[in-house]
């Protein structure tokens, strides 16, 4: 049995190298005109087959004139990331965030990776960076040169204006609708693809930086994990395992626990829920969730509401700023402890047909293993979607995930909400926001969520090869709509107070948006106070 399973991983492992090896090579390979535009068409007819929203903020007659003129502009063969730049924004056009065209890279095998990995923190993952008034700004300094002063602006990155590709790339892929709080918020991180995209991955990056009037060039190599010298001269001592009290072995028994319910993240060192007290009474609790992914999430949310209610918090504060979204079943599940009375959190989500949703929800990964996996329990899915998707008298249809009506649960919290957004809510974390903010359930703060208020298209995400140039197009199939809607088209849920942190604020850390929060909190409970004294 042993030698089976080597045999099998030694198969896939080969499969993997081999498959990395041609997509490389192809990167650098010219793709034919007549190519391209069957891709360009492929495109539009996947779109057209899956996306159940497709004219939502486009006309077709628009959309169509978009694909026949991008078709007319090819005229010479172009390389996958120049086809990628006439592709893009045809799918950017329909604004809807999670359907996207993936940019051509470079990739690795796993090998590649763990010795890539070994040579140390990349010249761009040395800067915390972000992109205030259009500029690309350090916040924070991890590199050796200690010089370079934060709040320092990149004005240069090996020649090119890490800005001017913000600019370029900015119509290759769009949040939900029309607002532009997403795109500020990833703007950042986004350069680092965009570089990559263009000059690979580098070990050494020329910048320029500008801090007030000075200009400063540094370069910046591959930064190698430092590790402590041995003396050679002297004799290794014995290690001698150390004692474990059992105080200590009952807080890594707890700590195992937290990873396990609070999700942990390994990459950033950080868990994906949050729950502590923000006064010392208990009066006032700050629940922090990163994404709605990520382990298990029913015991987090049961004991952290259990305790509210024994602690007879007063206020909790929920943060979803940069909150990506993730799983339907989790923010139903936080939205029954948040209602305060019975509640609907879906209308019916629209699909295109139900072939449309088993589609994307066994071919959402590109995984030859999972797909053929996938494929043998097909039947199972069919039989699903037969009795989840609905033919309505509309001619359409429908799932009814999450539209019956709901009793809040009997932990569910009673006193006041507020909730933390900005540009970097969407997809879940906005579908949660519109129902707080329609059921007048929350006041929020911070900035426009990235996400539309009238929800998205998303559900189920396959992940589709276009058959020339290898490029995959990411698609969503299900329009996912909360209860609770707005007449305004294409924008998130704004904010009650809107604040935006500044630069300062973000180099020295502070937190404006929760400090307000804190702030209005103490001044309406000295008002109570001195109300009782009269």
């Amino acid at each position: 049995m042993k030698k089976i399973l080597l045999l099998v991983l030694t198969v896939l492992l080969f499969i993997q190298c081999s498959s990395v090896k041609k997509y490389n090579a192809q990167l650098d390979t010219l793709i034919s005109v007549e190519k391209m535009k069957q891709d360009v068409d492929y495109t539009y007819l996947q779109l057209q087959r899956l996306h159940p929203n497709l004219y939502g903020y486009i006309d077709k007659a628009a959309l169509d004139y978009n694909f026949d003129s991008v078709k007319k502009t090819i005229t010479s063969p172009l390389k996958p990331l120049g086809f990628y730049k006439k592709l893009s924004p045809l799918v950017a056009a329909v604004r809807q965030g999670h359907s996207q065209v993936y940019i051509p890279t470079k990739k690795f095998t796993k090998k590649e990776a763990k010795v890539l990995e070994k040579k140390g923190t990349g010249p761009i993952s040395q800067f915390e960076l972000d992109v205030i008034d259009n500029k690309l700004y350090v916040i924070k300094n991890k590199s050796y040169d200690k010089s370079i002063q934060a709040g320092s602006e990149i004005i240069s990155m090996n020649g090119l204006n890490p800005m001017d590709l913000n600019t370029e790339y900015d119509h290759y892929f769009t949040s939900d609708g029309f607002n532009t709080t997403y795109k500020t918020n990833v703007a950042s991180r986004k350069i680092v693809s965009y570089f990559t995209a263009e000059q690979g991955i580098k070990d050494s990056i020329a910048y320029q930086f500008q801090f007030k009037d000075s200009i400063k060039s540094s370069i910046i190599a591959r930064k190698n994990p430092e590790k402590p010298k041995q003396d050679s001269l002297k004799q290794k001592t014995p290690t001698v395992k150390p004692i474990v009290t059992q105080a200590q072995k009952e807080a890594q028994k707890a700590f195992k626990r937290k990873k396990r319910i609070n999700g942990y993240n390994k990459d950033a060192q950080n868990f994906t829920r949050n729950f502590n007290f923000v006064a010392k009474d208990s009066s006032v609790a700050l629940m922090k969730i990163r994404g709605f992914k990520n382990k298990s999430y029913k015991i987090f949310y049961k004991e952290s509401f259990q305790q509210l209610q024994d602690s007879k918090t007063k206020t909790l504060i929920l943060d979803l700023r940069n909150n990506g979204g993730g799983r339907l079943a989790e923010i139903a599940e936080l939205y029954s402890y948040l209602a305060d009375s019975s509640f609907v959190f879906l209308d019916k989500s629209e699909v295109v047909s139900r072939a449309s949703l088993v589609r994307g929800s066994y071919f959402e990964s590109n995984s030859i293993v999972e797909k053929m996996i996938k494929v043998v329990f097909s039947p199972l899915a069919y039989t699903y979607a037969l009795f989840e998707v609905k033919k309505e008298k509309d001619g359409k249809y429908y799932t009814q995930s999450f539209t019956k009506v709901k009793q809040p649960k009997a932990t569910a919290f009673k006193g006041k909400i507020y909730v933390l957004i900005n540009g970097g809510s969407f997809s879940a974390s906005s579908i949660i926001s519109s129902n707080l903010k329609g059921s007048r359930r929350a006041t929020f703060v911070g900035q426009e969520t990235g996400g539309d208020y009238n929800g998205t298209v998303a559900g189920f995400m396959p992940e589709l090869k276009l058959p020339n140039s290898q490029i995959i197009v990411r698609i969503g199939v299900m329009n996912v709509v909360p209860y609770y809607k707005t007449p305004v088209l294409g924008h998130g849920i704004y904010p009650d107070k809107e604040i935006l942190p500044t630069l300062q604020d973000k180099i020295e850390g502070k937190d404006p948006e929760l400090e307000w929060i804190v702030n209005e909190i103490n001044k309406a409970n000295a008002v109570q106070k001195e109300s009782k004294l009269n």
